[in-house]
C-alpha cells in the first residue's frame, strides 16, 4: 500500500512511521550510553529488528558484542538470552528436553517439555562457529519458521525472535565454518572493527570506573512487532526492486549478465533471499528516518552487509587478495552507471 491520507488504516500507519523514526531515535540514544563508536553497528542491528532478521557479528574479542546485545535487549523490553556455543553442546541444550514427570496423586508418569535458552526474543549465539554442524543446524528451524520441533511436537516461539550470532573472525582452530545454508539464514553480517584512539580513550575512561549507566526501555515487544508489519507495508518502487534483484544476480557467476569481476572471482553468489533483504533493508533504513519510501541509496547502504556472507569466492581471488567485501563494493559503485 502507499501512505497516503484519506482513511484511517492509512492516517495509522503515518502515525506508526512517526513511531519508528521515534524509537529509532530512542534506541540510538539508549544503546550509545554503554557503546562508544560503532554507529554503523547500532544501524545494521536496528535495521535487522525492523525487518524481523537476523544478525551476525564478526569481530575479535572484547569489541563489545556482547554488550551491545544484551544492551539492545534491555532497551526493547524483550525477553534475552544467551548461548555459549562450546565443541561439548548438544542440540537440546538450545531447544529443549523432554523430562519425565510423575503425577503424585495418581503415580502416572508422562513426559513434560523443557523449553531450552532459544525461547527468548533476542537470542545472542556468542561464537556460534565453536559447536559442531549438527548443533549449528538446531538453530536453522526457529531461525527460518520461528518454530521449533522436539519428539514430534512443534511449539512456536513468541515474536518478535531475533537471533544475533557472534563470530571470532581470527582464530579457526576448534571452529566448525558455518555452512552456506546456516549463513543464508542471516539477513546480514555486520563487521565490527576496532575503535579509533579518541574512542578507545573514551572506552577505558567510562567502563573503569564504578557507574554502569542505566538503560531505559524504549518499546515493547508488542509494539515492536507492530513496527516490523509497518516496514512491511512501507511500499517499495519497481525501480528499487529491479535494483535490488539485478544487484544479488550480479553476483552469480552463472548469471548471463554477470559482470566480468563476478566471472573472475566469485564461485558462488547469493539466492533470491539475497534480493528480499536487500529490499526489506532499504525498507527498514528509510522508516527508521520516517522515509516513507525507500531510495536506490538505501538499497547500496545495506547491500554490504545483506550481500558479503552470500558470496564465495574462488581460488583465484584468494591468490589476489580480494575478499567478498572487496568484490561486493566494487559491484555495488557500478550500480552508480546501471540504467
Amino acid at each position: 500500500m502507499e501512505f497516503q491520507s484519506g482513511s484511517a488504516v492509512e492516517d495509522r500507519d503515518l502515525e506508526l512511521l512517526d513511531r519508528v523514526a521515534e524509537v529509532s531515535t530512542s534506541l540510538r540514544r539508549e544503546v550509545e550510553k554503554r557503546i562508544v563508536g560503532q554507529h554503523e553497528i547500532v544501524e545494521g542491528l536496528l535495521t535487522a529488528l525492523l525487518a524481523n532478521g537476523h544478525a551476525l557479528l564478526v569481530g575479535v574479542p572484547g569489541l563489545a558484542k556482547t554488550l551491545l546485545v544484551s544492551t539492545v535487549a534491555e532497551a526493547l523490553d524483550l525477553e534475552f538470552s544467551r548461548i555459549q556455543f562450546t565443541p561439548d553442546l548438544m542440540p537440546t541444550d538450545i531447544t529443549g528436553t523432554e523430562v519425565i514427570e510423575e503425577d503424585r496423586t495418581t503415580g502416572r508418569r508422562e513426559f513434560r517439555f523443557v523449553k531450552g535458552p532459544v525461547f527468548a526474543n533476542i537470542v545472542l549465539a556468542d561464537e556460534i562457529n565453536r559447536t559442531p554442524p549438527k548443533t549449528q543446524a538446531a538453530l536453522l528451524q526457529a531461525m527460518q519458521e520461528r518454530v521449533v520441533t522436539a519428539a514430534g511436537h512443534t511449539y512456536p516461539l513468541d515474536p518478535p525472535f531475533f537471533v544475533l550470532a557472534t563470530q571470532n573472525p581470527i582464530e579457526q582452530e576448534g571452529t566448525y565454518p558455518l555452512p552456506e545454508a546456516q549463513l543464508d539464514r542471516f539477513m546480514l553480517e555486520l563487521q565490527i572493527s576496532y575503535p579509533s584512539r579518541q574512542e578507545e580513550e573514551e572506552i577505558a575512561m567510562t567502563t573503569t570506573g564504578g557507574m554502569r549507566p542505566a538503560v531505559h526501555t524504549v518499546v515493547s515487544a508488542g509494539e515492536l512487532v507492530e513496527l516490523q508489519h509497518l516496514v512491511r507495508r512501507v511500499p517499495a518502487s519497481p525501480s528499487l526492486v529491479a535494483l535490488a534483484v539485478r544487484l544479488a544476480r550480479s553476483t552469480r557467476p552463472q548469471d548471463a549478465d554477470a559482470p566480468a569481476l563476478t566471472r573472475r572471482y566469485v564461485a558462488w553468489g547469493g539466492g533470491p533471499r539475497a534480493s528480499q533483504f536487500l529490499v526489506l533493508g532499504a525498507k527498514a533504513r528509510a522508516a527508521s528516518r520516517g522515509d516513507a519510501l525507500p531510495s536506490h541509496e538505501d538499497v547500496r547502504a545495506v547491500a554490504p552487509a545483506v550481500l558479503a556472507h552470500r558470496v564465495v569466492l574462488n581460488f583465484e581471488a584468494e591468490a589476489d587478495g580480494r575478499t567478498p567485501r572487496d568484490v561486493v563494493a566494487e559491484l555495488i559503485e557500478e550500480t552508480h552507471g546501471w540504467s
